[in-house]
């Protein structure tokens, strides 16, 4: 993988999303190819979560405005998923920032 691995377990990794649409926008993604997060076995979704968990408070080491997160999956093309990898985004949210922008069909 051409991104730097953040963190990983057995069945999920989680890197920077090549295009963060705020700083430290992470992704996590199963390591199985399967095209999305509904396609993903329980234990793979359950890994992901866990690797959030840690993230968000790696996060918020790192940049201490950080005080909540987007966190999530676009499914299917017409939802705005556009790599079809099943992949949850991490976004890490600060006071007095513009919403996030909306997903382009």
């Amino acid at each position: 993988m051409a991104s730097q691995v953040l963190a990983e377990n057995g069945l999920a990794i989680a890197i920077r999303d090549k295009y963060p649409v705020r700083p430290l926008h992470s992704l996590i993604l199963t390591k199985r190819h399967v095209a999305d997060v509904f396609a993903a076995s329980a234990e793979e979704r359950e890994a992901m979560h866990s690797l959030a968990d840690s993230l968000t408070a790696a996060i918020k080491r790192e940049d201490p405005t950080v005080s909540g997160f987007n966190f999530g999956s676009n499914i299917g093309a017409v939802a705005g998923q556009k790599i079809f990898h099943a992949h949850l985004h991490l976004i890490p949210r600060r006071p007095h920032e513009a919403p996030p922008p909306a997903a382009k069909p």
